[in-house]
């Protein structure tokens, strides 16, 4: 639950199902843990087939749906403006919900796969439409997400948008979660004030 001064509430989606993803993810736990920083409520969901979630895996399709059934969820509790963040597989699915969405104020993608993971490509060009405040958080060694690919793509959107690579991490921060948590807290607070 959120604080009663809170200004917004927010959306974290979790990474592939198929691939280890719950809503215990440590990234999405540390992005709920920076959210809520400010005393926003923070929903985390398991998408179908994850956890104990019951359905299964629908290559991105079914689970769009389930990310505007939480939004719907989130409008209905708290009536306030939404963010919407996603940690790879989930921010292909969360952010193409949210950008349309005029009750998402803002997106966050953080380890966004620019890059053929498998046999999984992801289509990024709805977020050329994105006129939201958008942030991108990346580890500097992220395999699913070179540098130079990631900086092309956001360079190319339309403002407002903040790219931030963290050293040394990979897809997953390992032993940088604390950077990837104080990148949203400082990007929360300029884009409040």
């Amino acid at each position: 639950m959120g604080a009663e001064h809170a200004t917004h509430a927010a959306l974290v989606c979790h990474p592939h199902p198929l691939y280890g993803g719950t809503l215990h993810n440590k990234v999405v736990f540390h992005t709920m843990k920076a959210l809520n920083h400010f005393g926003d409520p923070v929903l985390r969901f398991n998408f179908r087939g994850a956890g104990l979630s019951q359905g299964e895996h629908d290559h991105g399709n079914g689970e769009l749906e389930e990310v505007r059934t939480a939004l719907d969820w989130l409008d209905r509790e708290f009536h306030l403006p939404l963010i919407v963040a996603g940690f790879s597989f989930g921010a292909a699915v969360g952010l193409r919900v949210a950008c349309p969405d005029p009750r998402v104020s803002a997106v966050i993608g953080l380890g966004l796969p620019v890059s053929a993971i498998d046999d999984r490509v992801y289509d990024f060009e709805f977020l050329g439409n994105c006129a939201k405040p958008k942030l991108f958080v990346s580890g500097e060694r992220d395999q699913f997400g070179p540098r130079a690919k990631l900086e092309g793509l956001v360079g190319a959107l339309p403002e407002p948008k903040k790219l931030v690579l963290i050293a040394g991490a990979d897809h997953f921060f390992a032993g940088r979660l604390r950077e990837l948590r104080e990148a949203i807290e400082t990007w929360v607070t300029e884009t409040r004030t």
